[in-house]
């Protein structure tokens, strides 16, 4: 009797254990993903120089600390040598890699009309982003910012690489 009630001691427990055991071992994980690709080369300018290989910078326009651009001048209006210009920067700014472009526009007026100096800033914004566009840059990677008007006062477009910090923010002390 004895050995009839250890051998179906031994009976459970083995049916245990291969109950505790899977019929089959879980599949392999998959492997590692790949690192991330290699977009510019050690050392690659993360914004383009200015001025842009070529002639120099027409009237109304000047070079800002890191790569950015400043246009001066009646909002919504360019002249055709500031047109050719941006047009070499939207180059230079279509062979960085990656990366967005910010158009900021500020106007000198209306003063006691809050969206009309908007909407004027939106029209100066919008004429730079076309020129930018002619250049070759690609429409998705530019950011409109139109100001309206702001304590300086004044009548100008910032075009500002990606990474460059916005003057406009500065002076605001942000």
């Amino acid at each position: 009797m004895r050995r009839r009630a250890a051998l179906v001691l031994l009976a459970c427990a083995g049916s245990a254990r291969a109950q505790d055991l899977p019929a089959e071992l879980p599949p392999e994980p998959p492997p590692a993903p790949p690192p991330p690709p290699r977009l510019a080369p050690e050392g690659a300018p993360l914004a383009p120089s200015v001025p842009p290989d070529g002639p120099p910078l027409p009237p109304g326009m000047t070079a800002l600390p890191g790569g950015a651009l400043r246009v001066a001048g009646a909002p919504g209006r360019l002249d055709p040598a500031q047109s050719a210009a941006l047009a070499a920067f939207g180059r230079a700014l279509a062979a960085l890699p990656a990366g967005r472009v910010a158009v900021e526009a500020q106007v000198s007026g209306p003063i006691n009309d809050a969206s009309m100096a908007r909407r004027a800033s939106l029209s100066a914004a919008q004429a730079v982003k076309a020129a930018l566009v002619a250049g070759g840059l690609d429409p998705t990677r530019i950011d409109l910012r139109p100001l309206g008007r702001v304590g300086a006062g004044v009548d100008r477009v910032d075009v500002l690489p990606p990474g460059v910090a916005s003057p406009a923010a500065e002076a605001r002390g942000r």
